[in-house]
């Protein structure tokens, strides 16, 4: 997800929702969220929760990255993404926002 401050100064998040109790696992802001922030959160999250079995996303490019691809691979997870400019094959994480 991304949004803007009233001064025009644009956010990012990164929600990890579980899917079955739609319950939010973590959250991560910050005006940038590059691929490695995204792995380490991840990385964090399964410390604590387990390693997850999917992961649904979108097709920001943080997402897409092959660095991403090989964690997903290392950690035994498929990585899922929704059509481009579909967010409703994502519906519980917008809603949730």
């Amino acid at each position: 997800m991304h949004d803007a401050l009233t001064d025009s100064h644009t956010f990012r998040l990164l929600n990890v929702i579980n899917n079955y109790n739609q319950e939010a696992l973590t959250i991560e802001v910050d005006f940038s969220l590059p691929t490695q922030r995204v792995i380490r959160s991840l990385n964090q999250f399964t410390e604590c929760r387990g390693k997850p079995i999917q992961i649904r996303c979108d097709n920001d490019p943080e997402y897409i990255s092959n660095t991403l691809k090989e964690w997903a691979i290392e950690q035994g997870s498929i990585l899922s993404y929704i059509k481009p400019d579909n967010p409703q094959q994502n519906a519980y994480v917008e809603r949730y926002n």
